[in-house]
């Protein structure tokens, strides 16, 4: 794994998001650098019953934590920031649903009200994690995204907006379903979308290094792991080459989300649970059918080559040490995403 350089200028930090898995590594990142960090967690994390306030965590790579609710404006000025001095706010913060609800409280109101209260203690730089799918935004996650961008955008403060592409996680699901003779599916022929992935340890270091990387500040930064842009049908071949085996595949009709996503809507009117699992189904058509890549404005078309890339795994080095066992799957917290 790549060396992270130290900072010439090191800072303060206080993280939210900081125990999902990008953002365990972007914690290592920043204390790799350097930096000072403290992370802002809820106390039903898994570590809250097990660490007292301020106590460095081995989880996470030695950062402080302090527990509290990121929803609660008060929690994050008395819990958070303590009445300390901070330098940098640093959110890999994001809805574990992506349900209008969930969207709305966690990725623009909670973002909201920590900017408010990094004004107060003296934040001078916010790097957010945001997501390249927000360029064409259709569903409530990526409007409440937008929403907070704008706001940090007009707030005045430094900022850096990190849209990031696909995450390998997310493109891991069907490992053990190959494994197990079946098919890989995919939607369409599977070249409808394709994507430039990125790991978790690569965007961590590129999160990161927007502390210091003065061309990455006052921005909006869509990035993309190393190698060029792969389809579900490339990922699928490529898997099966890994384990040996002749490809099969399964064809999904995008018709087939389409009927999900207007049966589940109608039922949700008469049953209001429903309504969430009719979100889900949009949000599963539209990684079916958007590709994670830079959306050219005029034509409306996805471009590969404008999607930078950055660091040095690729997803299918990822699947090799999934399937020796040297890595595992941890989705973390965000499931969906």
């Amino acid at each position: 794994m790549p060396e992270v350089d130290r900072s010439p200028d090191p800072k303060r930090v206080l993280v939210l998001g900081g125990t999902g898995t990008i953002g365990r590594a972007t914690v290592r990142a920043l204390v790799d650098c350097g930096h000072e960090v403290v992370c802002f967690v809820r106390s039903g994390a898994g570590f809250g019953g097990t660490h007292k306030a301020d106590e460095p965590s081995r989880l996470l790579h030695g950062a402080a934590l302090r527990f509290g609710d990121v929803t609660d404006p008060g929690s994050l000025m008395r819990d958070g920031f303590h009445g300390e001095k901070f330098d940098v706010l640093v959110s890999c913060l994001a809805s574990r649903t992506g349900s209008p609800s969930d969207a709305w409280a966690i990725d623009y109101q909670a973002h909201s009200h920590a900017l408010t209260a990094a004004k107060v203690s003296g934040v001078k730089h916010m790097v957010l994690l945001s997501a390249i799918c927000v360029q064409r935004p259709l569903l409530a996650f990526q409007k409440a995204k937008l929403a907070f961008e704008a706001e940090l955008v007009a707030s005045g403060m430094t900022y850096s907006i990190v849209r990031a592409t696909a995450f390998f996680k997310s493109l891991s699901g069907q490992i053990d379903r190959v494994k197990l003779g079946k098919p890989f599916l995919v939607f369409g022929d599977g070249t409808l979308t394709a994507c430039k992935p990125i790991s978790d340890a690569d965007l961590g270091r590129f999160i990161a290094g927007c502390l210091d990387d003065k061309d990455r500040q006052n921005r909006i930064l869509p990035i993309g792991g190393p190698g060029d842009a792969i389809t579900p049908r490339e990922q699928g071949e490529r898997l099966f080459r890994l384990l040996g085996r002749e490809p099969k595949f399964k064809h999904v009709p995008v018709a087939l989300l389409d009927t999900i996503i207007f049966t589940l809507g109608a039922l949700g009117r008469v049953v209001p649970r429903l309504k969430d699992k009719a979100e889900l189904a949009r949000i599963g058509r539209y990684y079916a059918t958007e590709s994670m890549l830079v959306l050219d404005p005029a034509s409306g078309r996805y471009e590969a080559d404008a999607t930078p890339s950055y660091g040095s795994e690729t997803l299918f080095d990822f699947y090799e040490k999934l399937i020796s066992g040297e890595a595992v799957v941890d989705r973390g917290d965000h499931a969906v995403f």
